[in-house]
């Protein structure tokens, strides 16, 4: 076997994704993925299900919003950012403390809110318990898009970025703000992490997630120079204490693994395929997506219709330890048709595929609350 062949392999199984229910069932192994994985975004689009729960679908059999839901009411899940809005382990709560700094140290878009706007929106949460947004009623304000929300949303936002509000639950898809001392169970670490504490943490969580990380995975969207010194220092440092070695991919990317995760025998792959969310934690770094899995993937939303080339909300199609293809889909749920739009297959497969492909689409219907599948455009046409 190759080592590009083993690295994929590698990947894909602490992914999870290599076969059915690796975390096992139900809401403790939903938890369990989450801490393996790191964290899982949160996105507002529904053309099919919110990437949250897509991504959880896939490697959990029998998961079920519901128990999000509740690791998150029990306090074993906060909300923040990791690189984008996420759901993160509780325990690691004290590595978002950086980020919470930051916020209150930079410029940025929602920064500028009327102080005294947020000294009562903190009288009212500490008075009333946890608030939306929509309970801080402004009926002078005529709203149009995001960028010109009402100023108690405004405020609201820029006191969850800087720590000082979270998120303690969601009603329907609206945040429900509280005090964050209301929200922190007592077992938290609260301790702002040192540079070289907050650079091990991403280290070990890409490592976890991935089983190998490149210096540009490992810090992927995270600002200032002193942060990458600080991993490369502490990566070399454990490359002098052999608990690490480097490996060159075939592009010429160095990433780094444990040498006994590299000399054991690689794990094995089932034919089974996987229709994957554009926000998996697998795809979400087009270039690692490129240098691990010889797969080029964008999610096409953001970019205008004349730029689009598979399609609206096409979803990585994963089998064995390929990614083959992809497949642009939508939910009419009202009718309870799974709409697919079109279809690539990208690689040669065997003949197995098919009959895996037509199981995990019957599957992703049913997850969406679909009972029928209608398409169009496959390409190829054989």
């Amino acid at each position: 076997m190759s080592l590009a062949a083993k690295l994929r392999r590698i990947a894909l199984h602490r992914q999870g994704l290599l076969r059915s229910n690796s975390f096992g069932r139900g809401k403790q192994a939903t938890l369990r993925a989450i801490e393996r994985l790191g964290y899982v975004q949160i996105d507002t689009i529904s053309v099919v299900a919110r990437a949250h729960h897509h991504v959880l679908w896939s490697r959990v059999g029998n998961y079920q919003p519901k128990f999000l839901d509740q690791l998150v009411n029990e306090r074993r899940l906060f909300e923040y950012w990791f690189h984008a809005a996420a759901w993160l382990p509780m325990r690691d709560y004290r590595f978002a403390l950086p980020r919470m700094a930051q916020m209150n140290g930079e410029r940025n878009w929602f920064q500028g809110c009327d102080r005294r706007l947020k000294k009562q929106i903190l009288a009212r949460i500490e008075a009333e318990g946890p608030l939306r947004a929509r309970d801080f009623s402004d009926p002078d304000h005529r709203g149009g898009g995001w960028w010109e929300w009402k100023p108690a949303k405004q405020a609201l936002e820029q006191m969850f970025m800087q720590g000082e509000l979270m998120v303690s639950s969601r009603d329907g898809f609206q945040k429900v703000y509280d005090l964050p001392e209301r929200v922190l169970p007592d077992w938290v670490d609260t301790r702002t992490p040192t540079m070289d504490e907050y650079a091990c943490y991403l280290i070990d969580s890409a490592l976890r997630a991935h089983g190998f990380a490149s210096c540009k995975t490992i810090t992927y969207l995270r600002k200032g120079q002193k942060l990458r010194d600080s991993a490369k220092k502490l990566l070399e440092s454990r490359i002098e204490a052999g608990s690490l070695t480097r490996v060159e991919q075939v592009d010429g990317t160095v990433v780094y693994i444990e040498p006994e995760l590299l000399d054991s025998r690689a794990p094995r792959s089932t034919a089974q395929a996987r229709i994957l969310s554009p926000f998996d934690n697998v795809v979400i770094q087009r270039q690692r997506g490129r240098q691990v899995f010889d797969f080029d993937y964008q999610i096409e939303c953001y970019l205008p219709e004349s730029r689009r080339v598979y399609g609206y909300f096409c979803l990585p199609i994963l089998y064995r330890d390929r990614f083959v293809g992809r497949v642009d889909c939508k939910a009419h749920r009202a009718c309870g048709t799974l709409e697919i739009k079109a279809l690539h297959i990208e690689r040669r497969v065997d003949e197995a595929f098919y009959q895996s492909f037509h199981d995990a689409l019957l599957a992703f219907a049913n997850f969406n609350g679909c009972e029928q599948i209608v398409g169009e455009g496959v390409e190829p046409e054989r």
